[in-house]
């Protein structure tokens, strides 16, 4: 019987033909997927309050009006407080995303500006971005609730402005000059620890030259209407600052114009044109008015004059009313706070740092000249007041005194307080006068007047009676006929007349009569009775002998 035959092993090495088509799928399908992870871009999340008009799959993210991505989902975050935003932006994007890269909506809005976005009527709503150039990378943002003034890389300026709250100056206000628009107003922050408004502003190509380091900066209410111890004024600004405000800049008149501003520099933004120019005064002397008189009328920022010049600013009505008074005893005056700003005096020094302890020394001896403060009414029609310096002659001697540490200015009553002196020291000495003698000597006077009217009466009714007496009424007509036969008389003595030749040899023989009869009365003045004795002749005169 022969051996069985045993099959013998042999191991295959080669591969099947059978692996070639799934092998060749998977290479397409890690090829196709490496492909499509290739082309996605980088995942990013936006942040917004509120993601209206924002739908998954359909909103576009564009710059330059070019697509760079899509949103691919919408939702709210954990603790409710915002949308989160999943977008996916193209591969050429990745580089444009960094720290200072900004999105925001891109819709109709109606604004300040105008109108914008109504292409998105039809189209819808997408997201715009605005490429940074950070090197830090990022992959969440924040999106603006408003576009942006301009790119971070625009020509330009920008500055910082701090300011008081109450002021309405909001993101896209104008930024003036001398009524002309040259920039806008990118953010403003409200700091909650220092309480203050924080604004910056992008001062646009070619105008950033006009910032200067001397520049002020203050709110445009575009319409300002004030009647105060100053009068009435009113401006009216530009019909977008009259609509929504801004702001507007210069440089005040009795400053030179400074060297250009530096970037991200910061100023202070004031309420009015006024405050601005008051705000370079940083050199005065601070004093207190103990004032007896009124106070209503008297506002903060009011001026303080000398002789009309302004030479300072009223600062706080009433200021420390609490602190006790030199002289509490005997009166409880209203303390006001003044500062004297020196650089007022000379517009060519108010940009350059003053002497404080000269003008003091100045001033103190102005105070033994009888240099004095009152209060004034600036204007009759609101009873606004203002601080009047002036001197007096007969002012008081003032002691140096200082009222809640700051020496204390000199004063005197106001106008209206003078007045009211002066009716009373009249009305002081009327009551010192003895009233009962002047009575009866009026009474007594009046007497007399009474009787003379009486007797003033009796002689107009006899004038009366006289005028009308017929004769008096024919009295005018006898002296026109007497007048006018002494009128003919007188014309009988005219040179040609008869009468007036005979007058004339009349007279020439009496004049002959009296030339003859002279001997006559000349011998009887000599001898009286020679008229009856004969004229006694003189002696013949004798001859003498040596």
């Amino acid at each position: 019987m022969s051996e069985p035959q045993r099959a013998q092993r042999r191991i295959q090495r080669s591969l099947s033909p059978v692996w070639i088509v799934p092998i060749v799928a998977l290479l397409i399908g890690a090829w196709m997927i490496y492909d499509n992870l290739s082309r996605l871009g980088p995942s990013i999340t936006l942040i917004m309050d509120n993601a209206e008009g924002i739908e998954a799959g359909k909103t576009l993210i564009k710059t330059r009006n070019v697509e760079i991505g899509k949103v691919e989902k919408v939702s709210l975050s954990q603790d409710l407080s915002h949308a989160e935003i999943i977008a996916r932006m193209s591969p050429q994007a990745s580089k444009m995303l960094n720290e200072e890269t900004q999105f925001w909506v891109v819709k109709p809005r109606i604004g300040r500006e105008g109108v914008s976005g109504l292409g998105t009527v039809l189209s819808g709503a997408f997201i715009q971005l605005l490429p940074g150039n950070s090197e830090v990378e990022i992959d969440t943002f924040q999106v603006l609730d408003q576009p942006p003034v301009a790119p971070p890389d625009a020509p330009g300026l920008r500055i910082n402005l701090t300011s008081q709250v109450g002021n309405s100056v909001t993101t896209g206000d104008p930024v003036s000059y001398q009524g002309f628009t040259v920039g806008r107003v990118e953010s403003s922050e409200f700091n909650p620890v220092s309480r203050e408004m924080s604004h910056k502003l992008y001062i646009q190509s070619p105008y950033e030259g006009l910032v200067t380091t001397n520049s002020r900066f203050w709110t445009a209410s575009g319409l300002d209407i004030r009647l105060d111890s100053q009068g009435f004024k009113v401006n009216v600004g530009s019909l977008e600052s009259l609509v929504s405000g801004g702001i507007t800049f210069g440089v005040p008149s009795n400053m030179t114009m400074g060297a250009k501003a530096k970037e991200n520099a910061t100023y202070v933004l004031f309420n009015d044109e006024d405050s601005a120019k008051e705000g370079h005064y940083s050199d005065y002397l601070e004093y207190v008015l103990l004032v007896d008189d009124t106070v209503r009328g008297l506002s903060e920022n009011a001026p303080v004059e000398y002789r009309g010049v302004r030479v300072g600013t009223v600062m706080a009505v009433p200021w420390n009313f609490s602190a006790p008074q030199p002289d509490s005893l005997s009166r409880f005056a209203i303390p006001i706070l003044i500062r004297i700003e020196p650089q007022r005096f000379d517009e060519q020094e108010s940009n350059q740092e003053v002497d404080i302890a000269q003008w003091k020394e100045r001033l103190n001896g102005m105070f033994g000249h009888g240099l004095r403060a009152s209060l004034k009414a600036g204007n009759l029609l609101t009873g606004a007041l203002f601080v009047d310096l002036n001197f007096y002659k007969d002012a008081p001697p003032f002691q140096s005194m200082k009222f809640a540490n700051t020496p204390v200015f000199p004063t005197t009553s106001g106008g209206f307080a003078q007045i009211e002196q002066k009716v009373s020291n009249l009305l002081d000495k009327l009551n010192g006068l003895e009233i009962e003698p002047i009575l009866s000597s009026l009474n007594t006077t009046l007497e007399s007047t009474a009787q003379t009217m009486n007797k003033v009466n009796h002689i107009a009714d006899s004038v009366d009676k006289l005028l009308a007496d017929p004769a008096t009424s024919a009295l005018p007509a006898n002296v026109n006929n007497t007048m006018r036969q002494l009128r003919d008389t007188l014309q009988g003595f005219s040179p040609d007349s008869k009468g007036y030749n005979e007058l004339t040899q009349t007279l020439s023989r009496l004049e002959q009569l009296m030339r003859d009869i002279q001997p006559v009365v000349r011998t009887l003045n000599e001898q009286p009775n020679a008229l009856i004795f004969n004229k006694k002749l003189p002696a013949d005169p004798q001859p003498r002998a040596k």
